[in-house]
């Protein structure tokens, strides 16, 4: 095992909490204006840049970080991706009211008689297995290989369509690869990232990798313009492949965690899911110290809140080196 005292850069405490509260924080910010399209969000909030209540209270997180924190019990409890023990934690932390798809109802009935993790999922195409899969691209940074097959795994559990295992797959490397541009202190330009994706996920869906290549030109420090290209470009919608694209366009372009968050949910659609993405990317390269102070603290802090989920990273980097 990994000296702790040896971890490389990539797999930091500060990474992997990043990761995991970005994810929160993206999916907190944009869980007010889910399904709104860019003209609405910016006719009534402008630039949304703070947390404000929707379906849930303000700062509360979706079925996104919720189906993350069952992730990070896994890593805690087990040292690694454990698709079965992943699978009862799933269940055991369900809670309808988080906003989880029709799909997913019938997978956790499934599971909840005894179906085993690898036969109850779904031939959905959908995002989902993407949008919780931030804090398993920190935790395996050092090894992408394993990566790609531990998220492929936690993604079978509820999604088996190709186009969603390789969203899930695009999404777990390229938080990994964040983990380690981070450490550089640089990132790639976005299409340059993009294709490097592609490349390494178009085994599993040629049309995912296909929708990676389409990434835009962003114009640098032009918000609106950015926002337009993505907007134009991906429907951002509920499906992996014009999910993760959008998402990542979004870290791409930004020099700031706040910067790319709020490009994040400003694209419209399933804003709650691409914001959770883009904060995984976002605070796996900038780290914890990078999310903006005034939305970490705006985040919901019940028992399996944002000191939770601190405190599960930490275990889960000593199951990890231990």
């Amino acid at each position: 095992m990994t000296n702790p005292n040896q971890i490389p850069p990539a797999l930091s405490y500060s990474r992997l909490a990043g990761a995991a509260l970005g994810t929160m924080t993206g999916d907190a910010l944009g869980m007010p204006v889910e399904t709104w399209s860019p003209e609405r969000i910016g006719r009534v909030h402008g630039r949304l840049d703070r947390l404000l209540p929707g379906r849930l209270p303000a700062g509360s997180y979706t079925d996104d970080s919720q189906m993350m924190i069952a992730i990070l019990e896994t890593l805690a409890q087990r040292g690694e991706l454990d698709p079965a023990y992943l699978a009862g934690r799933f269940l055991a932390l369900f809670e309808p009211r988080r906003g989880y798809g029709g799909r997913i109802h019938g997978v956790m009935e499934r599971l909840r008689q005894g179906v085993a993790w690898d036969q109850a999922g779904t031939d959905s195409f959908g995002n989902g297995g993407a949008m919780r899969v931030g804090v398993l691209g920190a935790y395996y940074a050092d090894d992408l290989q394993r990566l790609r097959a531990a998220a492929l795994d936690q993604c079978r559990i509820t999604h088996y369509h190709p186009q969603g295992l390789a969203g899930a797959a695009a999404q777990a490397l390229a938080v990994g690869l964040a983990c380690r541009w981070g450490a550089q202190g640089q990132k790639p330009p976005p299409q340059e990232m993009a294709e490097e994706l592609a490349a390494r996920v178009e085994d599993i869906d040629q049309h995912t990798a296909g929708r990676l290549r389409a990434m835009p030109p962003l114009p640098a420090g032009d918000l609106a313009g950015a926002r337009l290209a993505l907007s134009l470009t991906y429907r951002c919608d509920v499906t992996a492949a014009e999910a993760v694209p959008p998402a990542l366009g979004a870290f791409l372009w930004a020099d700031s965690a706040e910067e790319a968050l709020v490009l994040a949910v400003s694209l419209g659609g399933d804003t709650d899911t691409i914001g959770a993405m883009t904060g995984a990317l976002a605070g796996a390269f900038w780290g914890l110290e990078g999310l903006p102070q005034k939305w970490l603290q705006g985040l919901e802090n019940g028992p399996q809140g944002r000191d939770y989920v601190l405190e599960l990273c930490h275990r889960a980097l000593e199951a990890k080196t231990s």
